[in-house]
């Protein structure tokens, strides 16, 4: 299931996965969820884009290969 974050005035996609996944290099996920705003850098204020919920393997900092099987 996935929530809702409405943009402030200036938000930007690294700092909009940090507030929710506290990770700014999470953002692709974000955009991934949200392509019809993939050209926005800054967004105004109001927006509702998806966040999408990261399974337990994506939250996860370790690289793919050493994550192992689980």
């Amino acid at each position: 299931m996935a929530d809702i974050y409405t943009t402030k005035q200036g938000d930007m996609w690294d700092a909009i996965a940090y507030k929710v996944y506290g990770d700014e290099y999470k953002m692709h996920y974000l955009m991934d969820a949200n392509k019809e705003h993939v050209e926005t850098v800054i967004f105004p204020a109001g927006l509702k884009l998806t966040v999408p919920t990261l399974s337990a393997s994506e939250t996860t900092n370790l690289p793919p290969w050493k994550r192992g099987s689980s």
